[in-house]
């Protein structure tokens, strides 16, 4: 004679799965709970990459000039550190204190790397909006280039 009576029920776990009250269901997006949904979540992750990639790249493109001497020195730079120019005013060029002219220099090109690292900071956080999240615990404050130890 065979068994007719029905398996138990835990001896199918996919169909607990398939199941609309289950938990795992409800996390991914089914049952009547409401649920996570991943898709949503990608499609924000992948706006906030895109937006955070365009704002570098307006940065990286900006041109920033630092001054020194009240204008005497000026070094331009771009938003991504790349020199464009050095500029001296005559007036400063005195053969007998060349550590001057040298100390000048060094300064406009501190206040230029200032100006572009308070530019890519804005471009890696003030640029869009993250929703509410701190970003705070990822390090993304700069790279402390161009700050004077004085």
């Amino acid at each position: 004679m065979s068994d007719l009576s029905p398996e138990p029920a835990d001896s199918h776990p996919a169909e607990l799965v398939d199941d609309a009250e289950s938990p795992l269901a409800a996390l991914l997006g089914g049952g009547g709970g409401g649920g996570f949904d991943f898709g949503s979540l990608l499609q924000q992750a992948s706006a906030m990459q895109a937006q955070l990639m365009e704002a570098q790249q307006q940065a990286a493109d900006t041109v920033l000039c630092g001054v020194a001497g009240g204008g005497v020195v000026k070094v331009e730079i771009t938003g991504g550190f790349e020199p464009r120019s050095v500029t001296i005013d005559p007036a400063a060029v005195d053969p007998d204190d060349v550590e001057m002219l040298q100390d000048l220099v060094l300064a406009a090109l501190r206040h230029a790397v200032e100006q572009a690292n308070d530019l890519q900071r804005g471009a890696l956080g003030g640029g869009f909006d993250l929703g509410g999240m701190d970003l705070g615990g990822l390090g993304l404050g700069g790279s402390g280039l161009g700050r004077s130890e004085a």
